[in-house]
């Protein structure tokens, strides 16, 4: 289904609804990887599934807050056309709203053909290139979220209590349910711990091939929204929603297979492949940093001793470095890049990162030495410092001939036009730490 460019006259029976559905929600993941699309009733599944679901070309060129500008692709001059959308997932029973089945869809243009700016198909570009190949790549990850009180938008509980088996059995309530019912969705969850903020969890999913496993972070984080809220909270991915508390990361596990063995792995260590694919994503990890960050909030994570790396080091099972290399069974050697941030867009992320580590393997890089101690006291030695705000991000991304060449033209200058949109706003408001600083004592 994922290189398809003509849509099937026969989906609805490739598609089939559970028993007793009367609503099916679907949509795609948008230029921010938040789950955009439409409910409707089940008498008109068919009709869906044959000819297409429209929606407007703005899902792919809209803010985190659904606002709109002129883009290379769409804006004022064409009019916002459509697209059409259809089912990419067998539509599955959600737990907690009977009736309602719930799916991923895929974007289709007015032509038939693939959508130029749909993220999704940039990630598909560079399977492609490891399938030619011969390599399957399998991504495992890891994502923190905070679950606050909707109302004062703050944690109920306080103190932090990292891998607490109480505060795990406190929030299992909530935490049980995003285990045991999306789990039941197709979303295969291995575990879940409180992490390192009050209010913060961590939820981690089974890995899988590269491009299932941004499937499923677009409707997991869609999902954990939704189930939360029939808590009684209030969930999000937001990269720091508090300066003094840890922030929300985004960890990706990379490994390569081929003829049904990991490459990556040599008796349970790093292979040379390994420490190529390493090499690549070294070289990039600071010009490709704004698909992982994309608003100043994001980089308020990038400080020293706050296990969000500084630095393009690497290390043997060192989470003081920007890429952490874990051995043991061959099954499970790989790569772990620790920079992102959980409320980046998966397909923009795993598309750089994949990218930037074939290249590695196609050129026969070779990393620095590993950091064998502390990453921030080292600090860049050797490999690269990573962008600290985004404006420096943008730059890099701005002047990045490979970013240009993974993103496509009209994708990249969308995700810059974002960002340089976000730094104004930002840097344009007069916050109340101002206020309360500045204002009785100047």
């Amino acid at each position: 289904m994922d290189s398809m460019t003509m849509h099937v006259t026969d989906n609805a029976t490739l598609f089939p609804l559970p028993e007793g559905t009367h609503t099916i929600a679907m949509g795609v993941g948008d230029l921010n990887g938040i789950m955009r699309g439409k409910r409707f009733p089940s008498s008109h599944w068919k009709t869906v599934c044959n000819g297409g679901n429209a929606s407007s070309l703005a899902i792919f060129t809209m803010d985190m807050t659904c606002d709109v500008w002129d883009t290379p692709y769409v804006n004022f001059g064409n009019g916002y056309p459509d697209m059409h959308l259809f089912p990419l997932t067998a539509p599955v029973s959600v737990p907690w709203e009977p009736g309602v089945a719930f799916c991923l869809a895929r974007a289709e243009g007015m032509d038939h053909q693939p959508v130029p700016i749909d993220p999704r198909q940039t990630l598909l570009t560079q399977l492609d290139r490891a399938k030619a190949m011969g390599l399957e790549i399998k991504v495992g990850t890891e994502l923190e979220f905070y679950l606050l009180d909707p109302e004062t938008k703050l944690p109920r509980e306080s103190g932090i209590q990292v891998y607490s088996l109480a505060r795990a059995a406190q929030n299992e309530f909530v935490l049980g349910p995003i285990r045991r019912l999306i789990n039941e969705m197709n979303i295969p969850i291995e575990q879940s711990n409180p992490e390192y903020g009050a209010g913060q969890a961590e939820v981690n999913i089974r890995y899988a091939d590269a491009i299932t496993s941004a499937d499923r972070i677009i409707m997991f984080r869609n999902l954990v929204k939704e189930l939360a809220q029939t808590k009684g909270f209030m969930a999000t991915f937001m990269a720091k929603p508090f300066i003094d508390q840890s922030g929300n990361g985004f960890h990706t596990h990379y490994s390569l297979w081929k003829d049904g063995k990991n490459v990556f792995a040599n008796n349970g260590k790093l292979s040379k492949l390994g420490l190529n694919f390493l090499a690549g994503l070294q070289k990039r990890m600071a010009e490709m940093a704004l698909v992982g960050s994309t608003t100043p909030n994001a980089y308020r994570r990038r400080r020293p001793y706050t296990f969000c790396p500084t630095s393009a080091n690497w290390g043997y099972d060192n989470r003081t470095v920007g890429l952490r290399v874990i051995e043991g069974a061959d099954s499970a050697v790989r790569v772990e890049k620790r920079d992102a941030a959980a409320d980046c867009n998966p397909y923009y992320l795993l598309a750089c990162d994949i990218a930037a580590g074939l290249d590695g393997m196609e050129q026969g890089l070779e990393p620095t030495a590993p950091c064998l101690g502390d990453g921030y006291a080292l600090g860049a030695e050797g490999a690269g410092g990573l962008p600290l705000d985004l404006p420096s991000a943008v730059a890099l991304a701005e002047n990045s001939s490979f970013m240009r060449e993974v993103l496509g033209e009209h994708r990249l200058t969308i995700l810059l036009q974002q960002a340089k949109r976000e730094i104004d706003f930002v840097g344009g408001q007069v916050t109340q730490v101002e206020r309360d600083r500045y204002m009785g004592n100047l």
